[in-house]
């Protein structure tokens, strides 16, 4: 099974935790939590991210500029808005992007 390694991103912890919960219940998928934008940038240039989830909370500009960053890293990553709808839905974001890890 293909490994993903996810950067997801948002201000409510609660919501963050989760989401690393969801993630990582899946074989082989990881997932790094970040609440301060700030700090994505660096962990994106410094760490393999396949996928950056946006969560709840951010502001309209950073979701434009961390998509831009994403687009223009050199770098493989898909970007994801995912403001809830439950582990079904998370997963069809993710089948939808790397349908060969569709069951």
């Amino acid at each position: 099974m293909k490994k993903l390694q996810f950067l997801v991103i948002g201000k409510n912890q609660e919501i963050l935790e989760t989401l690393q919960r969801i993630i990582e219940n899946n074989e082989g998928w990881q997932a790094e939590i970040q609440n301060d934008e700030a700090l994505c940038y660096q962990y994106i240039k410094e760490n393999h991210v396949d996928i950056v989830l946006l969560s709840s909370g951010l502001e309209e500009e950073f979701e434009k500029d961390i998509k831009l960053f994403c687009k223009n890293s050199g770098k493989e990553i898909k970007v994801i808005d995912h403001y809830g709808g439950g582990s079904g839905l998370l997963k069809n974001e993710v089948y939808s992007l790397f349908p060969n890890l569709q069951p």
